[in-house]
């Protein structure tokens, strides 16, 4: 299956875009770019600290240039930050390719977050517990997810999610 668009893999916070977005470019032979790391190599600082210097709306201009550079060329995997279906630009880029929502139960989103150390430290987006974050998080952005979303895929094992993903872009073209 040879690659002829970006793929854009998006969904909240632990829902498995770098995971799945590795396997899913590697099977296509494809590049996998992650849009935060992308952030914190454009900006030269990790996420929590730019939001608490330049706030949310700033960290929000600087994400959007990100997904702008990343998506130029095409042909790549791309996991997008949990917070770019905020902006209609944003959206505007997403349906210049094939937007995938990983769509993932609040439980599940709950108990990755808590096991993780790395997403422990990034910004709380709500200030509020992890329970009542994710909650909110879905609450404001479902519609937003499902609405951009070319395919939304099934929860999973990753290398069902992959064949899931394939499957349905063939069926795309």
């Amino acid at each position: 299956m040879e690659l002829h668009m970006n793929i854009f893999l998006i969904g909240p916070r632990a829902c498995g875009k770098t995971r799945i977005g590795r396997l899913l470019a590697n099977s296509l032979g494809a590049e996998f770019v992650d849009t935060d790391h992308f952030f914190v190599d454009m900006v030269g600082m990790e996420i929590a600290p730019y939001v608490e210097r330049y706030g949310w709306e700033g960290f929000r201009e600087m994400e959007t240039e990100a997904l702008a550079s990343v998506s130029t060329g095409g042909r790549r995997v791309i996991g997008c930050g949990g917070g770019i279906v905020l902006r209609e630009s944003n959206r505007a880029i997403l349906a210049s390719g094939v937007a995938v929502y990983l769509k993932t139960a609040p439980e599940v989103l709950v108990h990755r977050l808590q096991r993780d150390p790395h997403e422990a430290q990034r910004p709380s987006l709500t200030g509020h517990s992890v329970v009542d974050e994710v909650a909110s998080v879905l609450s404001e952005r479902a519609a937003l997810y499902e609405g951009c979303a070319d395919i939304i895929a099934p929860e999973g094992e990753p290398d069902d999610i992959v064949k899931f993903i394939k499957r349905e872009i063939l069926l795309l073209s």
